[in-house]
């Protein structure tokens, strides 16, 4: 009996050990995890950029139309935008879109600026809901807007969301394998794209710019349903070990102040923070070149490169520039796994070329074609989206786990001080250029 008992023993144990699923179990939770926060990131990213791209391809609109109440079911209820001088040989609104890009990202610009300070006090869960509520906010204000100050104010707010979410979700990449920095920056590409291409259909369809904004509230709520109920912790074998799992699982489920960890920024000296900024100079400054250098284009140009022999009226022109930018910079901030560039200082060289081009053309009129514009302007995008992405992830590459949640943080103001820069002097460009005769 013993030895039958011994043998019906054996064979329970194999059976289990031949039906029990322990073995693969690791390794398929983790590839499920992976792919969670890969999409998770990539969700992110989409959500986070998308009310600010729409924005800016409002910019016309919102600066054209102060719309009477009532009169909303046509895409162009206002009157034809009066230029400065009769005579101009361009056709301008009274203001330039550069005054939307400066509410679009002046914000923003102050929340970088301010946030390696203290943002990272306040946990991550407060921050994205903030971040939903005011892209929300945003939609509803400038679609029920009869002024161009009402509509500014809403496109204050899609700066607050974009720029609080931009610095928390990259924060948020170092706790995570290095692999999401791309999902997240193709994310942001989407966004570009979906955005612009959204409003371009919806209004050439015929729907007007207030039920198209209105539309888009389903954005906010799928950032929300993306960082709650997708993102898990990082597993276990993450290179950071438990260490950074344990670090990364608090500000992801609780909304009390973080533990000071020893790889934690609230852990870092003022030194530290000096140097590690001092360190990242070589790729900041290329950045800030590159983002200067195309917001110049999109905001202070783009409403001037009208073309009167094309069936397409100039706010559609406009808003064909901003898909078309937002397409190249979809795909090169997509292109990691196929095409990693160092030196990215040759994109900011690249990018100030592409300028001075446009000026050029601005001034002498020598392009006979749109269509050579369009080419010139995806070009552009994939300057732009190939700098970002590669930035970030050489940052990634050689930044200490230690400072890397810093580094991620201060990084992000790179594109923001350069979109400041291109605001501020679009305006002028644009007041003396409606001038000329």
């Amino acid at each position: 009996m013993a030895t039958s008992e011994g043998s019906w023993r054996r064979f329970s144990d194999s059976e289990r050990e031949e039906t029990a699923p322990e073995p693969r179990s690791p390794l398929l939770a983790h590839q499920g995890a992976y792919w969670k926060n890969a999409v998770g990131f990539w969700l992110l990213g989409l959500c986070n950029n998308f009310s600010y791209v729409v924005m800016l391809s409002a910019a016309h609109d919102i600066l054209s139309h102060q719309r009477a109440p009532g009169n909303q079911s046509h895409v162009d209820p206002g009157p034809v935008p009066v230029p400065h001088n009769g005579s101009s040989r361009f056709d301008c609104n009274s203001v330039s879109t550069a005054a939307v890009l400066l509410a679009d990202i002046l914000p923003t610009f102050l929340i970088k600026l301010l946030a390696p300070l203290g943002l990272h006090l306040l946990p991550y869960s407060p921050r994205v809901l903030v971040s939903g509520a005011c892209a929300a906010g945003s939609f509803i204000l400038v679609a029920f807007s009869h002024s161009v100050g009402t509509s500014l104010s809403g496109v204050v707010l899609a700066s607050i969301s974009s720029g609080l979410g931009e610095i928390t979700f990259l924060s948020l990449t170092a706790f995570y394998p290095r692999a999401v920095i791309s999902w997240w920056s193709s994310g942001t590409g989407g966004a570009g794209l979906l955005g612009a291409l959204s409003y371009l259909g919806l209004t050439q369809a015929g729907l007007s710019p207030q039920h198209t904004l209105l539309s888009m509230l389903g954005i906010p709520t799928l950032l929300l349903v993306s960082y709650f109920l997708l993102l898990t912790s990082p597993e276990p074998r993450d290179p950071r070990g438990e260490e950074a799992e344990t670090e990364a699982r608090q500000p992801l489920i609780c909304n009390e102040a973080p533990e000071l960890k020893p790889g934690s920024s609230l852990n870092l000296s003022f030194h530290e923070r000096w140097t590690v900024f001092k360190s990242l100079l070589h790729y900041i400054i290329p950045l800030v070149l590159v983002y200067f250098a195309e917001y110049f284009i999109n905001q202070g140009l783009f409403e001037l490169l009208y073309f009167r022999n094309t069936s397409l009226s100039h706010a559609q022109q406009y808003r064909w520039y901003q898909m078309l930018y937002q397409a190249g910079v979809f795909a090169s901030r997509s292109s990691l796994h196929c095409c990693r560039i160092r030196f990215t200082w040759a994109l900011a060289l690249l990018q100030c070329l592409n300028l001075g081009f446009l000026l050029a053309d601005m001034w002498f009129s020598f392009l006979p074609s749109i269509y050579l514009v369009f080419l010139i302007i995806l070009y552009e995008g994939l300057l732009g989206g190939a700098a970002y992405v590669n930035t970030f992830h050489n940052i990634a590459l050689e930044t200490s786990h230690k400072h890397l949640e810093f580094a991620m943080a201060t990084a992000c103001i790179s594109d923001t001080l350069g979109i400041s820069l291109s605001g501020i002097l679009a305006l002028p460009l644009h007041d003396f250029l409606c001038h000329l005769s």
